[in-house]
C-alpha cells in the first residue's frame, strides 16, 4: 500500500511539472507576439514620422555642388570654356537653392560663395587665362569636398606640403639663412591660399584665425629690415608646427624635423678646460683599472 502511495504522489507531481513548463510556453509565446507586435508598431510608427526637410536639402545640396564641381574642374583642364562657363550657372543655381544649416558656419557659407564668385569671374574675364581657371576651379572643387566630406576632406593631403614646406623654414633658420626662410614661407602661403576657402567650412573660426594670425606675422618679420635672430626665426617655425597639426588633425607628439643650433665656435680658454677634463677622466679610469688588477693579484 505505501508503494501505491508512492506512485499515485509520483504521478501528480509529474502531471504539475507538463502543466507548468505548458503554460509557460504558452506566456513566452504570447510575450514575444507581444513584443513582435510592439517592433512592428515602433518601426511603423518611425517610418511614418518625415525625416527633416532642411537637413536633406542641405545633404543633397552638398552632393550635387560637389558632383558640379568636378565636372567643372574636368571642363578647365579640358580647356572647355563653354561646357564650363554652363557648369559655373548650373553651381550658382545649386548654391542659391540649398541650405547648408548645419553643415558648415556662416563663415563657411561665405568662403563658399566667394570661391564660386571667384570662379564665375575668372571665366568671364576679358582676357583668357587659363592658370587663372584651374586655380580657381581647384579651390571650387576642394571647398564643395570639404562641404560634402567634412570629416575626410581632400584638403587634408596637403598636410605632408605644408610639413615640408615648414621643415624647409627650420632649416634655413637654423643655418641662419632668411632669405631661404622667405622663400619657403611664400610657398607656404601659396600652398595655404589654395585651401584656406576648404579649411574655413570644415574647421573652426578659432583654428583657422590662429593659422591666419600665425602666416601673418611670419610675413611680417620675413619682410622685415631688421636682423633677424636664427633663434627668433625657429621659434616662430615651431609655432606654426603646432598651429598646422591643430588644423590638419594630426597629433602633437608626431614627430617632425626638429634641428638644433649650429655650435659657436669656443676659444682658447674653453679648449684647454676641455682638454683638463678628458685627462682628469683618464686618469681616473687608470686609477680604477689598477686597482682591479691589483685586487685580482690578490686573489
Amino acid at each position: 500500500m505505501p508503494r501505491r502511495k508512492v506512485f499515485i504522489l509520483s504521478a501528480i507531481l509529474l502531471c504539475c511539472l507538463l502543466a507548468g513548463i505548458s503554460g509557460g510556453r504558452v506566456q513566452a509565446e504570447a510575450g514575444d507576439a507581444a513584443v513582435d507586435q510592439g517592433s512592428t508598431a515602433y518601426i511603423e510608427a518611425a517610418g511614418s514620422v518625415p525625416s527633416d526637410p532642411a537637413a536633406l536639402t542641405a545633404r543633397s545640396g552638398a552632393q550635387r555642388l560637389e558632383q558640379a564641381a568636378e565636372a567643372l574642374y574636368g571642363y578647365v583642364l579640358e580647356g572647355d570654356v563653354l561646357k564650363a562657363r554652363k557648369e559655373a550657372e548650373e553651381i550658382s543655381q545649386i548654391f542659391i537653392s540649398s541650405s547648408f544649416e548645419g553643415m558648415t558656419s556662416v563663415e563657411g557659407v561665405n568662403a563658399l560663395s566667394s570661391v564660386i564668385l571667384d570662379m564665375k569671374s575668372a571665366l568671364a574675364a576679358a582676357q583668357p587665362s587659363p592658370e587663372r581657371w584651374e586655380a580657381a576651379a581647384a579651390k571650387l572643387r576642394l571647398a564643395a569636398n570639404s562641404l560634402n566630406h567634412p570629416r575626410q576632406p581632400m584638403w587634408l593631403q596637403y598636410y605632408k606640403l605644408v610639413r615640408e614646406d615648414l621643415n624647409d623654414m627650420e632649416q634655413s633658420a637654423a643655418a641662419g639663412d632668411l632669405k631661404g626662410w622667405t622663400a619657403a614661407l611664400a610657398r607656404l602661403q601659396s600652398r595655404y591660399a589654395n585651401i584656406r576657402p576648404a579649411v574655413i567650412i570644415s574647421r573652426p573660426a578659432e583654428t583657422v584665425n590662429t593659422f591666419d594670425s600665425w602666416l601673418s606675422y611670419a610675413g611680417g618679420v620675413a619682410g622685415s629690415e631688421q636682423p633677424v635672430e636664427r633663434a627668433r626665426l625657429l621659434e616662430i617655425v615651431s609655432y606654426g608646427q603646432d598651429a598646422a597639426r591643430v588644423m590638419f588633425g594630426k597629433d602633437r607628439n608626431e614627430p617632425v624635423l626638429s634641428l638644433p643650433l649650429a655650435p659657436q665656435q669656443y676659444g682658447g680658454w674653453a679648449l684647454l678646460a676641455g682638454a683638463f677634463i678628458l685627462t682628469v677622466l683618464a686618469y681616473t679610469a687608470y686609477c680604477k683599472y689598477r686597482g682591479q688588477k691589483r685586487d685580482l693579484k690578490t686573489v
